[in-house]
């Protein structure tokens, strides 16, 4: 067996394993990464080292650091209960207000996971109190945190683009962030339509939210203006991610230091864990040639559409059951061979791949799903996680075609 194949194979068990075992998928792939790269590769440990993502690892501890501090000193809470006061009675704009908040939270920053635990809990409240499908606003919150993830300094724009610009791919931060952007509102406006949203707009009354509004005070407004900072720093200077937001952060933090004591642990370590093992691991990758391989496989279809359909069909299977960050990781690098033909447009292919594997994160196996049926009140918890997983089925079944349609076939040729 060749060595391209057993890091294949290794590859696949590190999904399983993480998967089935609960064990996180970053620690495996550097596990991964040393005994492929050792046994199979004859590498040694400088060389497996060259390929840690220190870039990508410096912007997911800068911005979930800050967001750690916006979270712990009640800037995350004021936000979110101003955005909920401002729907008055309208009972039918509420799945939209928090829509509205989780994309702005990933795509300013939060990772999609952290966004979907905070609002979550508030939107199954809500959708309990007022009568409002739990499927429909459980899944407004999931689409809404994907619309706004792939903004030019979000954590999942940040990993895309970086390892879009590592590789040598043409590439669009702007169309990347409005393809997902675009997809999820789509979905969002369709589920509002069948899950009965539109009958809400006849429900009005007094909308007494669950969170304690938290007043301003100089702490919050402190970090507010960081959080503008960070984005026309990134936006307007080119500022980089990551050092921008930790920069903040530790300005925060040595001027307010009681309520930032806590924010270094709620940094999303796991999720470091994650993407820094699954990246380090397809940097072994390519440097032995399983890149190359199995894009030429997959060029090896004969018909480049074809090809492009089966990518975004694998993303979204695997990320249903599986972390899609870590997938991105692992995905985007496997069509670089294939773009190299050049009768598939990069930009296009790219933004199909990042949204494929994003959108089905409603799945009751993925993080987001899982948090939504964990928060999810006053329903049959069985039948509801059997609800979740067949409209997850429906996504990963009908979503891929329609992106592939859209955002590749125009581009073909």
């Amino acid at each position: 067996m060749s060595a391209q194949l057993v890091s294949i194979l290794v590859l696949a068990v590190i999904f399983v394993l993480a998967t089935t075992r609960s064990v996180n998928m970053g620690a495996l792939a550097f596990a991964g990464a040393f005994g492929v790269g050792t046994l199979a590769a004859n590498m040694d440990a400088k060389a497996i080292f060259e390929g840690f993502p220190g870039d990508i690892f410096v912007v997911l501890v800068g911005v979930t650091y800050l967001f750690a501090l916006a979270k712990a000193n009640g800037t995350t809470d004021w936000l979110v209960s101003a955005a909920v006061r401002l729907v008055g009675g309208r009972i039918a704009l509420i799945p939209w207000v928090m829509f509205v908040i989780t994309a702005a939270l990933t795509a300013i920053g939060a990772v999609s996971p952290a966004a979907v635990a905070i609002v979550a809990p508030i939107a199954l409240g809500f959708a309990a109190r007022y009568g409002i499908s739990p499927l429909l606003m459980g899944a407004m919150v999931v689409h809404g945190a994907q619309a706004g993830g792939f903004s030019p300094i979000s954590v999942y724009g940040s990993i895309v683009n970086g390892i879009v610009k590592r590789d040598g791919i043409p590439g669009n931060e702007l169309v990347l962030f409005l393809a997902s952007l675009g997809v999820n509102t789509v979905i969002a406006i369709i589920l509002f339509i069948v899950f009965g949203g539109t009958k809400l707009a006849r429900n009005k009354q007094p909308v007494d939210d669950e969170i304690v509004e938290t007043k301003l005070n100089p702490l919050i407004i402190a970090t507010l203006a960081g959080l503008v900072l960070l984005i026309v720093g990134t936006l307007v200077f080119d500022l980089d991610v990551g050092l921008t937001a930790i920069s903040l952060a530790v300005l925060l933090s040595v001027i307010w230091p009681e309520s930032s004591r806590k924010a270094v642990s709620e940094i999303t370590w796991p999720t470091v864990l994650l993407i820094c093992g699954v990246l380090t691991y397809v940097a072994v990758l390519q440097e032995m040639g399983t890149i190359d391989y199995v894009g030429d496989a997959v060029s090896g279809v004969g018909v480049p559409l074809l090809a492009a359909l089966l990518l975004c069909y694998i993303g979204a299977i695997v990320s249903a059951f599986a972390s899609s960050v870590g997938l991105m990781g692992a995905l985007i690098p496997l069509a670089v061979p294939f773009l190299a033909l050049g009768t598939i447009g990069p930009v296009g292919m790219i933004a199909a791949l990042a949204v494929s594997a994003t959108v089905v994160d409603v799945s009751p196996f993925s993080t987001n799903g899982a948090l939504v049926l964990a928060n999810a009140k006053n329903v049959d918890r069985d039948k509801f996680f059997k609800q979740l997983l067949a409209y997850g089925g429906i996504v990963v079944a009908v979503a891929p075609l329609v992106i592939w349609l859209v955002f590749v076939v125009p581009n073909f040729g």
